[in-house]
């Protein structure tokens, strides 16, 4: 498989591993509950996106973290559309 093959196959991969878990936790994310914090989504991705890069940093890249970086993956995915959200929702 060359590169741009690999690029489509792990974006289809996010693309999907995204809805699957929008679809299960339900928007929480971008519409967090707000019941012991009142952090925004943008906030809150950043300390999710904090504790993936801590867990790479104290186990290093190894079999039991390769599916984080997936994870970091697509938390920067919803930070952008976060940080869309919170600039197109001026007060």
């Amino acid at each position: 498989m060359n590169t741009r093959d690999s690029i489509k196959t792990k974006c289809q991969l996010l693309e999907e591993l995204l809805l699957r878990k929008n679809d299960a936790y339900g928007n929480s994310a971008l519409d967090p509950l707000g019941v012991f914090s009142s952090a925004n989504a943008s906030a809150g991705i950043k300390i999710r996106l904090d504790d993936k890069l801590k867990r790479i940093a104290n186990a290093g890249l190894v079999e039991d973290t390769e599916d984080t970086l997936i994870d970091i993956a697509g938390y920067i995915i919803l930070l952008m559309i976060a940080k869309d959200n919170e600039s197109n929702n001026i007060q």
